[in-house]
Parts: structure tokens; sequence; C-alpha cells
């Protein structure tokens, strides 16, 4: 080989190594404490799903399997909640409203589901109305196949597009060498369906013999984020291994790699593959070493946060922190830690009166108020 063909290929190696550090080599600043908090839905204990009724009341899902109704400071339990198979990462999961839901009423729960022949559980989408503080008019839309006793990775979120798609996540469900790679089975996977369960007809693999004919992006994880981006674009995080948490614009097909590519290892500490990049699958917009548990997240639209508007909300389980993720252009420029040891974060939304609203483990429901 001539000496300038590989100082070619050598200028091109450090590039792509400066190029990835350039992903994820953004330090962390400490929190600007231009806020205070007040707690709004106290003791609640693993508070998963959280949206907002047209009456101001809120719709809160406990991971163990309760549904509760909370106004005025009082709770109700919402009757006739399906069991879910409440075990490790399992149970009643996420919650989402209609975009329409002055007119049709329609609620849109994922939890974690037995139905099946196997036992344990996967993850199931369904769709119900609230009359009298029960849910009636239940309609399974989805239920992901098969099960298995794993307790980990069921996903799971809920988000509509300005379409009216509804979109929902399942975790690989620990079988990371045969689900996320391959679309004829569940798992690993961002589900794109009509709002009545029905298959889009320009979805990505309707027309793949033994495909499941949901799936809109497959190569995930275990995404536990979800959420609209002002663009109208869809936005996940998931989890990855020791290390590898990840931030991805879904794309319509797109491969997202796991477990082929990934930077993060096994929770021993050994390889899990060579590859961070591959031709054929995406790269993340952003990836955190080491892991932070990323569970919830949010987009700040509202003008209370003139600081923080476009920039993205997710929470930290391992480290307990709410993370505001800076944006410019799309781009990560920036990450400051917000409720520094306030406990798990599970949950973040913006609520309709423009305010973030926190759910976080064995505490509750805390509203963020600029000061």
């Amino acid at each position: 080989m001539k000496f300038s063909s590989f100082l070619i290929i050598l200028c091109a190696v450090f590039s792509a190594c400066a190029q990835q550090k350039k992903i994820n080599d953004i330090q962390l600043q400490p929190d600007p404490k231009n806020y205070t908090t007040e707690l709004v839905v106290p003791e609640l204990q693993i508070p998963w799903g959280m949206v907002w009724l047209p009456d101001g009341g809120m719709l809160i899902t406990e991971k163990s399997g309760e549904l509760i109704h909370f106004k005025n400071r009082t709770k109700t339990l919402i009757g006739n909640v399906p069991e879910v198979y409440n075990r490790n990462q399992g149970g009643l999961l996420d919650i989402e409203l209609h975009p329409k839901y002055k007119e049709n009423g329609w609620i849109y729960i994922t939890y974690s589901s037995k139905e099946g022949a196997e036992k344990g559980g996967n993850t199931a989408l369904i769709r119900a109305k609230l009359e009298n503080n029960q849910l009636t008019s239940i309609e399974k839309l989805y239920k992901g196949t098969p099960n298995t006793t794993r307790g980990h990775h069921f996903g799971s979120r809920i988000e509509f597009d300005n379409d009216g798609y509804l979109y929902f996540s399942i975790g690989d469900r620990g079988n990371r060498d045969v689900n996320p790679q391959d679309i004829t089975k569940d798992g690993g996977k961002i589900y794109r369906v009509n709002d009545d369960g029905s298959i889009p007809k320009d979805n990505p693999f309707i027309n793949d013999k033994g495909a499941k004919k949901a799936i809109f992006s497959y190569g995930h994880r275990n995404p536990q984020g979800m959420a609209i981006h002002p663009d109208g674009t869809i936005w996940v995080h998931e989890h990855g291994p020791k290390g590898g948490d990840e931030i991805n614009p879904i794309k319509k097909g797109v491969n997202y790699g796991w477990p082929v590519i990934t930077y993060g290892i096994n929770y021993s500490g050994t390889s899990i593959t060579d590859s961070t990049k591959k031709e054929g699958m995406e790269q993340p917009l952003y990836y955190w070493i080491p892991s932070i548990a990323p569970s919830g997240m949010d987009f700040i639209t509202s003008d209370k946060y003139p600081d923080w508007k476009n920039d993205l909300l997710i929470g930290s389980l391992v480290f307990q922190y709410l993370e505001l993720v800076e944006l410019t252009n799309n781009k990560v420029t920036g990450r400051k830690k917000l409720l520094d040891g306030m406990g798990r974060v599970r949950n973040v939304r913006q609520g309709p009166d423009g305010y973030i609203y926190v759910a976080i483990e064995n505490k509750g429901i805390v509203k963020i108020i600029p000061k």
C-alpha cells in the first residue's frame, strides 16, 4: 500500500472515530434550579402512564395493575381493568387518549397480558371507554406473541401522530438473538396501526410474506420513551444493555441495529458485538455511556419554559434525575440535570395547562413550576 493511501485510510478512521465521539461526548451540566416543584399526586408506587381528561382529571396507570382517576385531590380506582402479568418489568403500562377523545371517548392502554396458549405474558394494546368509573367497550387491538415467562423488555409507550396513526412499542422480551431482527416475530419493534387496530395500507412490510404487518421499524431493544416532535415525527428512546441507551427519530421500515450493532456491552462486562456501525442499520441520534436507564419522554412546546422550549425531557431510573436534552437543528447540543435525587423518574409529560409533570417511583407526580 502506498503511504498516501495509508494516510487517507487513517484519516478516514480518525474522522469516523471523532464523529462517533461527538455523538455522545456531551457533558451533563448541573441543575440550573430555575424552577420549584409541587407534589400534585402523592403516594404512587410505580406510576407508568398518565394522561389528562377534558374535565381536568388525570388517568394514571400503576404498574401493579391499578388504573387511577385523580381529580380534586381524590383518587378513584377504575374498575374492569384487564388482568396484567405483573412480573418484573411487566404490568399495566402506558395510556393515551384518542386525538378526538371528546367526540369518540376512546382510551388506549398497553399492558403485559397472559392471554395465549403459552405460560407467561407479552405486551398487548387495547382500547376502551370510561363510564361510571369502569372500563367498557374493551377491544383488543394487538397482542404480541408468543408469551414468555421472561420478566423483562415489555416496552411500552403509545403515541399518536398528526395523521391519526397510533404507534406503540414492544421490547425484545429478553430474546435478543431472535426477535429484534426478524420481522416475522414480535418484539424489539415499533408498531403502527390505525386507531381501530387495522393495518395502514402503506406500512413498510405489509406485502412481505410472513411479516408482522403492524411493524413500522425494527432492531430495537426496549423502548420505554416515545413522543411526537414539534415537526410531527415520532421519536423514541430505548434501554441499552450496559451502556448504549439511545435516542432515535423513527423512520419507516428502518432497522435500528439491535443486537447486531450497539454501543453497549453485556452486564457481565463481556462484548455483545464488535460492531457499532453497519450498512443498512441506523445510527442513533444520541447514545449514553454509561446508561442512564431512560424512561418517559416528552418535548417541551410550552411558552412557560422559554429557555427549554423545543428541547427534550427524559427520565433516568438509575441516576434518579430528569434530563433536559438540549436540541439545535435536531442534534443534541447540551444536557442538564433536573430534579436531582428526587427519585426514579418513570415518566414525564407536558400537561394541557403547559406545565411539566414528572412521575416518580414511590413518590407521586411532581409539577415543575418555573421561577
